[in-house]
């Protein structure tokens, strides 16, 4: 997660750069909602914003906004913010970015705590993005995962995956876990849950169907 709020920040401050130096720029945050990971992204913006000379009360406009986990608040945001035609938007996870990809396609958007941007159809090439658009993915290595998985749990012949089967990021996983598991001798077994009142009922769903269960972020 350090590594993707540098990035992000390091983007970010990039796009902001102009030849008039440290005029007043707008930078509007979306957020799919509040947890720390994703604040931690927000706050490495603003702190790296501030190191490089902008600093908000002085020539920086921040507009914040979470969608507290709702697509369709994270909508309105992306309508919102592209009425208000801010320097930059940065969209923080794959919810919120796909949102603002969809109704800003004119102003420059960083995007961070993304998964899959190919697969969400942010970018058409990860090296040359393209477009109005660009930012930094979060994939981790689910093969060496899997690894620790069978290390912590030799005996571990059945893999319980809980996943969301309407978020990008969850279904990519998922697909990368089905890859991966069976080289370390693991059969994947399924459990779907599409909002977390889901969540429990779906863990529960593999208790004596699953040796180990797996969640991935």
């Amino acid at each position: 997660m350090l590594k993707t709020t540098i990035a992000a920040v390091v983007a970010a401050a990039a796009l902001l750069q102009s030849p008039f130096a440290l005029a007043e720029k707008t930078v509007a945050i979306t957020q799919i909602v509040e947890h720390p990971a994703l604040d931690a992204v927000r706050k490495g913006v603003k702190d790296e914003l501030a190191a490089n000379g902008y600093e908000e009360g002085k020539n920086l406009k921040w507009i914040y906004e979470s969608a507290q986990g709702n697509g369709a608040t994270a909508a309105q945001i992306a309508r919102k913010f592209a009425g208000i035609g801010p320097d930059v938007i940065v969209a923080i996870a794959t919810p919120s970015a796909q949102t603002v990809a969809a109704a800003a396609r004119d102003l420059p958007i960083v995007f961070s705590a993304v998964t899959d941007p190919l697969g969400a159809k942010l970018v058409k090439n990860m090296d040359h993005p393209g477009g109005n658009i660009t930012g930094v993915s979060d994939l981790t290595p689910i093969d060496k995962h899997m690894a620790l998985v069978k290390r912590v749990v030799p005996k571990a012949r059945k893999l319980g995956v809980l996943f969301n089967p309407g978020e990008a990021n969850s279904v990519t996983l998922v697909e990368l876990v089905k890859k991966y598991a069976p080289q370390h001798g693991m059969e994947v077994v399924e459990a779907s849950a599409t909002k977390s009142s889901e969540v429990l009922a779906a863990a529960r769903s593999l208790v004596g169907r699953a040796d180990v269960i797996y969640v991935p972020t």
